[in-house]
């Protein structure tokens, strides 16, 4: 069956028709809400990535903190005679140094930088009535509260304990305000 010009090869079916005949596309108004519906979903998503990657930089910041805590032992036991790598007193990045030249740990966490963390490494002496100590700190490069790059200060001590807590911008002082910071629960 032939058609003719005015006919056409599909029947109009008001049940299969959603637009009207002189509509052409979507709205002004339609394309602005699903814009909107878009970027409320993207500020969700984002949000969900930066919290995923302040709790991964955390996560790294605890494994070389225990990284850093057998590296201190090693060097105790094998070329410090009993003493600990480091400075004296308040936290430097010397311990870094000095533990990356005997290659006990490697040159990216040698360089006190890691994973959005900033460390530093102190020590204390042995005297007569107690036995030399150590401490690491870490804390975040960046503690702002939308893109910062971790929620807690971290530490790690002689007795491997990994403590933190909500101070985000200096270093633990010393082994007595490490020891002072609550374990984390991990």
């Amino acid at each position: 069956m032939k058609l003719r010009d005015s006919q056409s090869a599909y029947p109009t079916c008001p049940y299969l028709c959603f637009m009207k005949k002189n509509q052409r596309g979507f709205s002004l108004i339609e394309l602005l809400i699903v814009v909107v519906i878009i970027g409320i979903l993207a500020s969700l998503a984002v949000a969900g990535l930066l919290a995923s990657k302040r709790s991964a930089n955390e996560g790294s910041a605890v494994s070389s903190m225990r990284i850093l805590h057998g590296a201190q032992m090693t060097y105790a036991s094998s070329f410090g005679g009993g003493e600990f790598a480091g400075d004296i007193g308040a936290p430097t990045t010397t311990v870094f140094t000095e533990l990356q030249s005997r290659k006990l740990i490697d040159d990216v966490l040698g360089t006190a930088t890691k994973s959005g963390y900033n460390f530093a490494g102190g020590r204390e002496a042995s005297s007569s009535t107690q036995p030399a100590q150590f401490y690491f700190s870490a804390i975040p490069i960046s503690a702002d509260q939308l893109a910062g790059t971790g929620n807690h200060r971290l530490g790690i001590g002689t007795d491997g304990v990994v403590r933190s807590d909500s101070t985000l911008t200096t270093h633990f002082a010393n082994v007595a305000a490490l020891a002072a910071a609550p374990a984390m629960g991990n």
